[in-house]
Formats: structure tokens, sequence, C-alpha cells
């Protein structure tokens, strides 16, 4: 059986979306996935080749002004060298991001991740979660407490440090991390039956 390579590609300003990269990297590993890490702001030569080399690739970042940070954007348009080759065509792709709010215009950093991956040709996958917290006997520690379907949504209130991240939230990304490396698998498995 082979071992998925799932690379998480992330922007963090203030803490928040680096302990939600972490949660995703957790949920993953613990599928048996070889999982990576990759700070886009920071990113290396290295890192952009394991990126290619992964057979699924995470997008994170924190929403803001209603879409990803700067820094990620500046990280999506230096993926261009890879659109010309078809680089990433066929890998699996998936996101998560962060805002200060309950709503916070997420949905659009996620389909801005999920249209990035489109233009590669990758295939996205969905959270896979019914929305929690959303009847009268539910609760905000439900997993997807949010309720987004594309990806993992997270809230982090405004005036705490990443120590804040809801514990919902990261047990969502976990989730988020099992479901990519699991679906990673079936499509290598896949490919080796044919």
């Amino acid at each position: 059986m082979t071992t998925p390579v799932v690379s998480i590609a992330f922007h963090s300003g203030f803490g928040h979306t680096a302990v939600l990269a972490e949660a995703v990297r957790t949920g993953a590993a613990e599928t048996g996935a070889t999982v990576h890490l990759i700070e886009v702001d920071k990113i290396t030569e290295e890192q952009w080749a394991l990126l290619d080399a992964s057979d699924a690739i995470v997008f994170g970042s924190p929403t803001y002004m209603g879409t990803a940070s700067g820094a990620f954007h500046t990280f999506a348009e230096a993926t261009s060298k890879r659109w010309f080759t078809n680089a990433w065509r066929d890998k699996l792709a998936a996101g998560f991001t962060n805002s200060g709010s309950k709503s916070g215009d997420k949905l659009h950093t996620l389909q801005f991740f999920g249209i990035l991956a489109g233009q590669h040709g990758m295939h996205w996958v969905s959270l896979g979660l019914h929305p929690g917290w959303n009847t009268s006997e539910a609760s905000e520690n439900d997993l997807n407490r949010l309720g987004f379907f594309l990806g993992a949504g997270a809230q982090s209130n405004n005036d705490q440090g990443p120590e804040g991240v809801h514990k919902a939230d990261l047990e969502t990304a976990a989730h988020l991390g099992r479901r990519v490396a699991e679906q990673a698998r079936v499509f290598a498995a896949g490919r080796a039956a044919l």
C-alpha cells in the first residue's frame, strides 16, 4: 500500500492559522500519511519541490478583508510556473481558513482556494461533514460548528492569541486532514490498479 504525501501550504499572520495547519497535519498523519508543513511566505526551492511531489496540497490562510492574506495571494501568483507545466494536475486539493468573525466572509477565501485548485486541474476534497451547532440541542463544541462544506472554517477572537483557537475548530481541521489523506490513499490505489 502506498503512503500518500500531503503538503499543507499556508500563511499565518498572528499564529491562529498556524495552529489550524498543525491540526490538519495531525489528522493527516494519524492515517499514516507523510505530511509537510510549508509556510508560503518563507517557501524555499526545496519546499516547492515537496509541493510538486505531493499527492495532495491543503491550502490555508487567514481571511483578511474578505479573501486570503496578501502573502497567500503572492504565493498563489507564484504557482503560475506550475500551471504552465501542469505540475499539479490531478493532485488533490483542500483548504481551511480563520477569521475573527463567525462568518468573516471565509467562504470567499475557500472559494478562492477552490478556483486556484481548479486552474491547476486539481481535484477538490470537501470537508465532508454536516454542519454542527444548528439545532437547539447542538453545541458550539460540535464539529463543523460554523457550517462550512467547501473546507474547514474557524473563528478566533481578535483579542486572543493562537491559544484561543476553538477546540471544535481544531478538531474540524484535523478531520479535514484525515479526509484528505484518506482520499489521497484511494486515488493512489486507483492509479496503481490501472
